[in-house]
């Protein structure tokens, strides 16, 4: 409950701020109250609670760009780095690009990026090392 309860507050936070929110936003009672619902906010402000620190709830919180550049040094401008995820058709930027990220992992045109055989683990405040690894 304490945490679904952390998440609602980033997110009345985040729309008190400006940012929209397109889908859910509610905590879900019916089920239980530990419940969330699944939650797009955009045009979440960058210096919003919810965009500077890991939400553990299944809230995206989205912000446009126009170029490339701009995006990335978005999503490095962050003290925490577990995973990244982003979507592009041209293989040339997704090389580009998810090398650039400073995340722990990286998710392209992918949700579920973790896997059982292969490392895990963050960067920056999100975690030093991976499990499954000798690092």
């Amino acid at each position: 409950e304490k945490a679904a309860d952390g998440v609602h507050a980033k997110v009345l936070a985040a729309i008190q701020e400006g940012a929209k929110c397109v889908l859910g936003g509610n905590k879900m009672p019916t089920l239980g109250r530990q419940f969330y619902e699944p939650t797009i906010l955009l045009d979440v402000s960058l210096d919003s609670e919810i965009w500077n620190s890991e939400t553990f709830g299944p809230v995206a919180a989205i912000r446009s760009f126009k170029t490339e550049q701009e995006a990335l040094e978005i999503a490095n401008d962050s003290s925490v780095g577990l995973a990244s995820y982003f979507c592009s058709k041209d293989l040339s930027r997704v090389f580009r690009f998810s090398r650039a990220l400073e995340t722990g992992i990286v998710g392209i045109n992918d949700g579920i990026i973790s896997t059982a055989t292969a490392p895990f683990g963050g960067v920056k405040e999100s975690g030093l090392g991976r499990e499954g690894s000798s690092m």
